[in-house]
């Protein structure tokens, strides 16, 4: 088993995951440490469904290296459960929304 994917939708799977987990950890830094932004404000709500898009489409594109290309590197498996987590995350969360 590789660490590193070898074929495109692999390589842009990984990006993809990559690329969103960039977005949520900026979104957290400037919110919990720099306090510049607040989770009320309007920017949340522009950037929590942009990011989803793009970690459902990374996961997509993993499970279908995977299955059609073969491709089986760590780095695809990670994008998975990746989306996977995410997909729980947003089901569970709002079971337990408190507003």
């Amino acid at each position: 088993m590789k660490l590193k994917p070898e074929t495109k939708l692999g390589k842009w799977s990984v990006r993809l995951n990559i690329f969103f987990l960039i977005i949520v950890t900026a979104s957290l830094v400037f919110v919990l440490i720099l306090k510049i932004l607040n989770f009320d404000d309007r920017w949340w709500d522009i950037t929590v469904p942009i990011a989803v898009l793009i970690e459902m489409t990374a996961l997509y594109t993993g499970i279908r290296a995977m299955r059609k290309n073969k491709d089986k590197s760590v780095l695809v498996y990670l994008t998975i459960i990746t989306g996977i987590c995410t997909i729980l995350f947003a089901l569970l969360h709002s079971l337990f929304i408190n507003d």
